[in-house]
């Protein structure tokens, strides 16, 4: 059945600026099998601009102005500079122009169940997860998520028949506050985005603005772990009971949690088996993603669909089955005499501490760090986290900081990273560029040594030069 949108009636051809993005390109294609006329322009060549053009969505490598002159409307992603000549065109010729994530949440409006998962970390995985246990029980969702998997053969959205929309929200630039919900998953609230952020207490508020936007008879899962959590959980209780939003918390030991573990073990792959706990029941999970980031992950996506009545039984299939969503601790090759190369997309402290620890708990030699900083406020913010946070690496490579958004001023380096590692009595070397850290890797990696990049930057490529 034809999904109708109210929020584009009248609507025939959207232009996107940035369609290349993996949330734009994924609102791309939904449209395009829902009958509008899709265009788009990006800076840059990438794999999602193949798919859209497979998909008969003509893309533009630059920018025009004349390919929004006939668009009903414009949807453009926030990293565009406000002087983009499309962007400057559509405003001169009076045609509706969306941010991405406004757009989006016109979209949500029209389904009865929008699940947003939020967290300062987690979400992708969070959300991999949820959207995996919903297709194999055979909920027929709608899903857009941070990254590509398997499960959605290799891309990040899928369009389903139902009224369930599982979407990853993100709190930059406060983008899920305009994202309507039936159910809020909070996962974690720690400080990142101090480019936006002033600190942990506008972050917290922002956290709390989402929480209460849950309507009547909303559900909400929050991680009773998380002090931050339960601190907003505490504060907006009251107003969330007089709406009957039911509340689930989720625990990794904690008893008086509605959903926790016990008798958590950790194999010699890294992997975690645990007895999941819901009232007079227990319910045994294995996973086969390492870390106990991820069992918390796990315990929010249990959490979610038991909210929503899917049994545990088809849970524990589809947990047992997940094998992660990219750059997620993914596994890229093995070089030669058992040294094994993943990838991960942390780049906060927090994250970059539970990579490295479920890296520690597989079978190696020794682990070799590469870390790439991302954007130079975040790297000076918390230039002091960050050193802490490689205490579980034998060797740490830092290259030079991806800057994204952001122009370096002069105020912060990775040399300055390197140093405060060193302090900390960890072999940390900084190497500018992925030639010569190749160059040096060659030199120095011995047998059953794990090699881990790590950023979210392009620091991806680096494993295709090894």
């Amino acid at each position: 059945m034809q999904k109708t949108f109210t929020s584009l009636k009248d609507m025939n051809k959207i232009h996107m600026i940035g369609i290349g993005g993996i949330s734009m390109s994924a609102i791309a294609l939904a449209l395009k099998k829902y009958g509008y006329v899709v265009t788009g322009s990006d800076k840059t060549e990438g794999d999602m601009i193949q798919i859209l053009e497979e998909n008969n969505i003509p893309v533009y490598i630059g920018s025009n102005a004349e390919l929004v002159k006939d668009a009903d409307i414009v949807v453009y992603t926030s990293a565009i500079n406000q002087h983009d000549p499309e962007f400057v065109r559509a405003k001169t010729l009076g045609i509706p122009t969306y941010e991405r994530a406004k757009f989006l949440g016109l979209l949500l409006q029209c389904y009865d169940t929008p699940i947003c998962i939020c967290g300062t970390h987690g979400k992708t995985t969070t959300t991999s997860m949820v959207a995996s246990i919903f297709i194999d029980a055979g909920l027929d969702p709608n899903i857009q998520v941070g990254s590509k998997f398997k499960k959605l053969n290799d891309l990040n959205y899928r369009i389903g028949e139902s009224e369930y929309y599982i979407l990853e929200s993100c709190e930059y630039v406060d983008s899920f506050l305009n994202f309507p919900h039936q159910t809020a998953t909070v996962l974690n609230i720690d400080e990142d985005h101090l480019d936006y952020f002033s600190g942990i207490e506008e972050i917290k508020a922002s956290f709390k603005k989402f929480i209460l936007m849950l309507p009547k008879d909303g559900i909400l899962i929050i991680n009773y772990d998380d002090l931050n959590c339960m601190e907003i959980l505490n504060e907006v209780r009251q107003e969330l009971e007089k709406r009957n939003v039911k509340i689930y918390t989720f625990s990794l030991s904690e008893p008086e949690a509605t959903v926790y573990a016990k008798n958590v073990f950790c194999n010699v792959k890294g992997f975690y088996s645990f007895e999941l706990v819901y009232e007079d029941t227990s319910h045994e999970f294995y996973l086969t993603v390492p870390g106990i980031h991820n069992v918390y992950d796990a315990l929010a996506a249990i959490t979610t669909s038991l909210a929503h009545g899917i049994s545990f039984e088809s849970m524990e299939q589809s947990l047992n089955e997940f094998c992660g969503a990219k750059r997620r601790f993914e596994y890229k090759k093995n070089i030669g005499k058992n040294i094994l190369v993943y990838d991960d997309y942390a780049h906060h402290p927090t994250e970059i501490k539970a990579t490295l620890a479920a890296a520690k708990q597989k079978e190696h030699n020794r682990i070799i760090a590469v870390f790439q900083p991302h954007t130079y406020t975040r790297t000076k913010e918390l230039l002091y986290d960050f050193a802490t946070s490689f205490n579980d690496a034998d060797i740490v490579i830092i290259s030079d900081i991806y800057a994204a958004r952001e122009i370096d001023e002069g105020v912060v380096s990775s040399k300055d990273l390197v140093d405060l590692i060193q302090k900390n009595k960890v072999d940390a070397h900084y190497i500018a560029t992925f030639d010569k850290i190749v160059a040096y890797l060659k030199d120095i990696i011995q047998e059953d040594d794990i090699i881990l990049t790590i950023g979210a930057g392009d620091i991806t490529h680096l494993s295709d030069m090894l």
